[in-house]
């Protein structure tokens, strides 16, 4: 399927954490489908860099400052999304912070605080801003959270990105069944590990990468344009029939192969 054949003509779309790896593809596959694209984060230098290699398409994609873990800078995100180009249609979160790496008991209060209000409260946020105003203009929408197979199945020494994954697994699934009769179709993606400077912990480990070479179906780490193009499938208009799903893109690593 290439892409000229899913229009998102017309969309707009927000897409934070879009200046770098997944969330950059993603910007990517929705620009040359036709959307509006507002991209957020904490680096604005980032953004403007992602926006100006896209340079085919000026104009196309706004870049915002935004702290996903601050209530009034996701307010701005929005104001500022309805300023430039209207409404949003399309909503993708995928800002994600992983501060408590290492064991369960050394988990800290304030490693709990951070890693709820960058990957559980923003987009609770996010959703109580753009939901009502997709329901009210009646045509329709399109939530997407990326989440991770670590929401799906324990991930080792990760408890609290785990954990915050696997709520958002779960508030996909509540937010489908209230909102789609609606209109507003509500799914997630769940990459395995991508090469991006996210997760450059776990692919420059050479031990962790020759295990994954041995086991993994697919025995390969994955590349972000693998998750770009599953985000543009369901934000258009062919994913019509699916809300509620988690579309897992591991290489197979959740039915790893044993030795």
């Amino acid at each position: 399927m290439a892409l000229h054949e899913i229009s998102l003509a017309g969309k707009v779309a927000i897409v934070t954490g879009g200046g770098r790896g997944i969330g950059k593809s993603i910007t990517k596959h929705f620009v040359a489908a036709g959307a509006n694209v507002v991209i957020a984060s904490r680096k604005l230098e980032v953004l403007k860099a992602t926006a100006a290699e896209l340079s085919d398409a000026p104009g196309r994609i706004h870049p915002v400052e935004c702290h996903v873990g601050r209530r009034e800078d996701l307010e701005n995100l929005v104001a500022e999304t309805e300023s430039v180009f209207g409404p949003a249609d399309i909503l993708v979160n995928n800002s994600v912070t992983n501060i408590g790496q290492g064991p369960s008991l050394d988990v800290t209060d304030d490693m709990l605080d951070k890693m709820v209000d960058v990957n559980v409260k923003s987009v609770v946020r996010l959703i109580r801003l753009t939901v009502p105003k997709m329901i009210a203009r009646g045509t329709g929408g399109a939530i997407i959270n990326v989440v991770s197979i670590s929401g799906l199945q324990p991930q080792y020494q990760g408890l609290l990105y785990s954990f915050t994954k696997a709520g958002l697994v779960m508030m996909t699934r509540n937010w489908a069944q209230e909102f789609s009769p609606h209109g507003v179709r509500v799914n997630a993606l769940a990459p395995g590990l991508i090469r991006t400077d996210f997760s450059e912990f776990f692919w420059k480990n050479e031990a962790l990468m020759r295990r994954l070479e041995t086991t993994q179906p697919v025995p390969r780490i994955g590349e972000p344009d693998e998750i770009g193009f599953a985000a543009l499938f369901l934000a258009s208009d062919k994913a019509s029939y699916m809300t509620g799903q988690v579309l897992t893109i591991d290489g197979g690593a959740l039915i790893q192969r044993v030795l």
